[in-house]
């Protein structure tokens, strides 16, 4: 049960004729408290985010060899597949990092360069991971002698659901949670140490650039496409669902909001819709 309280502090959500304070409810949901641990072997901890790493990269094994039978124009097989999982798996953990202390705390690693590598201690960037998928598909096709487009076109459908079980992982860990809300389906997330009724952003997210996306994309790629439409979709897609939960979800408390009240991932997002538009007018004006 949780201890009613009053709360007043400033929020967004009087632009949506919601209260800036509000009695809290005892019968609010407290989010579910998982260990983080999944599974222990031994000496070996294997963390709930960790494994929907590994749940990621599996679905993209399943859903590109599906593709791979039911999709011929790609011209793709298991072989390359396979090898294009390595370069993703290294440019989403490489290029997630990287991202994390260059967008959002470049002075503290600036002065403890060491710490970039203390990984399990958090801090992974979805843009910098998405520019390192970019550079590791560039990679990839080069080697293969693809064009750049052929390659992101086909691994873009596989890519939401991924994302939708690493936002599974940020719930379970009860981190990345939301701003204050009225809302009946607000949530306590004890990890915030302050007893307030949050959005739960980390399945919205999850529904919407983890779900939606996906369906919209498989939907879109179900037949041939222009090059770099496909790729198109998925930038004007994820960088419009993720600037708009942005606006529930809690901005970094090193960080807080930026110029025009918007967080850093909605400044991070706006190039990718802005790319999106871009590529896809010219991939459909080229057909």
């Amino acid at each position: 049960m949780v201890t009613q309280a009053i709360y007043n502090q400033p929020s967004f959500y009087p632009r949506f004729g919601l209260p800036e304070s509000r009695s809290l409810n005892p019968s609010l949901m407290l989010a579910p408290q998982f260990d983080p641990v999944a599974l222990q072997l031994g000496p070996v901890a294997i963390h709930w985010y960790g494994l929907m790493y590994l749940v990621a990269f599996v679905q993209v094994i399943l859903l590109g060899r599906w593709c791979i039978a039911h999709r011929p124009w790609t011209g793709w097989n298991a072989r390359m597949l396979d090898d294009v999982l390595f370069y993703g798996v290294l440019g989403v953990i490489l290029g997630g990092r990287l991202g994390y202390v260059l967008f959002y705390k470049p002075g503290d690693y600036l002065a403890h360069p060491l710490d970039i590598f203390k990984v399990w201690e958090g801090g992974m960037s979805f843009h910098g991971g998405f520019l390192g998928v970019i550079i590791a598909m560039a990679l990839f096709a080069h080697r293969y002698k693809l064009r750049w487009l052929a390659v992101t076109d086909f691994i873009a459908p596989l890519v939401p659901l991924g994302l939708a079980a690493g936002r599974l992982g940020n719930f379970i860990n009860g981190e990345l949670w939301g701003r204050t809300t009225n809302l009946p389906w607000g949530m306590i997330f004890p990890q915030a140490g302050d007893g307030i009724a949050r959005h739960p952003s980390q399945l919205y997210e999850l529904a919407g650039e983890g779900l939606l996306l996906f369906v919209i994309l498989w939907l879109y790629s179900a037949k041939p496409r222009p090059a770099g439409a496909v790729s198109g979709v998925f930038l004007i897609g994820y960088g419009s669902l993720r600037f708009l939960v942005e606006f529930t979800r809690e901005p970094d408390s090193f960080l807080g909001l930026l110029q025009f009240g918007l967080s850093m991932g909605q400044w991070l997002s706006l190039p990718m819709i802005v790319a999106g538009l871009v590529m896809l007018r010219w991939s459909l004006r080229r057909a």
